[in-house]
């Protein structure tokens, strides 16, 4: 048997009784559970929705047109991942890192976007403290934050590991896993976006 056929099948992911690999039936769960996080997350601001007492109303704070180029550049990270783990099935290392940087510094820019948000709504008033609005507000979108931040690092560990052999077309699988938690995060955000931003400023 080859070099290459050993570390192949050194690498490979073995599949569960279900068909799908340990590493993705691990994040399929994980998502399972952060679905329901952020489903009580989302449900408790939609609920306490309009029951501020003092502090600026979401509308007179919100800045539509520039949270839907948040969620545009967000949008084109998913683009970029999926071009990015197109590249590394092909076995183009070098397109897979190229792509996968561009997803990463999407991620970054989103959180730049974010950041300026925030900062922005605290000149206007509205902080954790300030209000319910402010608390909920905080608290739904400061997690996602979080969850894109730890999935730029995710992507840049994953870039630094074709450097070391450690990831390659032998195993897709971690670099896919990595796929799913992104566009996992995408949709939460198309969520967010859709019912605190959009639904109100609509009405």
């Amino acid at each position: 048997m080859s070099e290459v056929a050993i570390g192949h099948e050194a690498h490979a992911e073995h599949p569960t009784t279900t068909g799908i690999t340990h590493n993705k039936m691990l994040m399929w769960t994980f998502l399972a559970s952060d679905c329901m996080f952020f489903g009580s997350l989302i449900m408790t601001y939609m609920i306490y929705r309009g029951h501020s007492v003092g502090g600026p109303a979401p509308e007179q704070v919100w800045d539509i047109p520039f949270t839907s180029v948040s969620a545009a550049i967000l949008l084109l990270s998913s683009l970029a991942m999926v071009l990015s783990l197109e590249a590394l099935k092909r076995g183009s290392l070098w397109g897979y890192r190229i792509w996968m940087l561009a997803t990463a510094g999407l991620g970054i820019l989103f959180l730049g976007g974010q950041y300026y948000e925030f900062t922005s709504f605290y000149h206007e008033g509205v902080t954790l403290h300030s209000s319910l609005f402010g608390s909920t507000f905080f608290v739904l979108t400061g997690f996602h934050g979080t969850h894109v931040g730890i999935g730029v690092l995710w992507l840049l560990i994953l870039v630094g590991m074709t450097f070391t052999g450690r990831l390659g077309p032998e195993n897709y699988d971690r670099a896919e896993v990595a796929g799913l938690y992104w566009h996992f995060v995408d949709i939460v955000w198309i969520l967010i976006f859709t019912l605190v931003y959009l639904i109100p400023y609509a009405k």
